[in-house]
């Protein structure tokens, strides 16, 4: 599924969220609730705004259901929806920026418990300052230091993963 694609639909829909967010509130919500719906998802995306058609929302529920499906397997297969290496790095930044703000709202909108451990508190703080990374970047060194960011946040996704859907787990049984 191409970056490009699902941030034209979303822009099209007037939805007023970039691909990356609309991604990073999905892994949120998941992270929390694995059982989360995909309309539950889609209501959250288009809450102030019009809607997608059939077909994108075809497409829109097919990067819901590829994250669930992903966050659900033990392969460490999980990655951000972000746009492709060959765009700036500067865009890249952006919509890294995004996809946080956007995971933010997603475990936010999921109701973590208030009780979490030391580690889920630090993650979900980074990821907070993450939202204010500086997006004017270009060379060498700042591509290396946004290629480790990106692979902090895929392994704290699935680390915050575990964590959150066991405390739903241990609060329903």
């Amino acid at each position: 599924m191409a970056y490009q694609e699902i941030n034209a639909i979303l822009k099209q829909s007037d939805a007023g969220l970039s691909a990356a967010e609309a991604h990073g509130m999905a892994t949120g919500m998941l992270c929390v609730n694995a059982q989360t719906l995909d309309d539950y998802w889609l209501g959250e995306l288009f809450q102030n705004s019009g809607s997608a058609t059939d077909d994108n929302k075809i497409l829109l529920v097919k990067l819901f259901e590829k994250t669930k499906e992903v966050l659900a397997s033990d392969e460490f297969e999980f990655d951000l929806f972000l746009p492709d290496d060959d765009n700036p790095l500067s865009e890249q930044a952006v919509a890294l920026k995004s996809w946080c703000q956007g995971f933010l709202f997603g475990v936010g909108s999921a109701h973590v418990p208030a009780r979490v451990s030391e580690d889920v508190r630090e993650i979900l703080k980074d990821i907070s300052e993450f939202t204010r990374l500086d997006t004017e970047v270009a060379g060498d060194e700042d591509e290396s230091a946004f290629i480790e960011v990106c692979e902090y946040l895929r392994s704290a996704v699935l680390l915050l993963r575990d964590e959150l859907s066991s405390n739903i787990k241990m609060r329903v049984h």
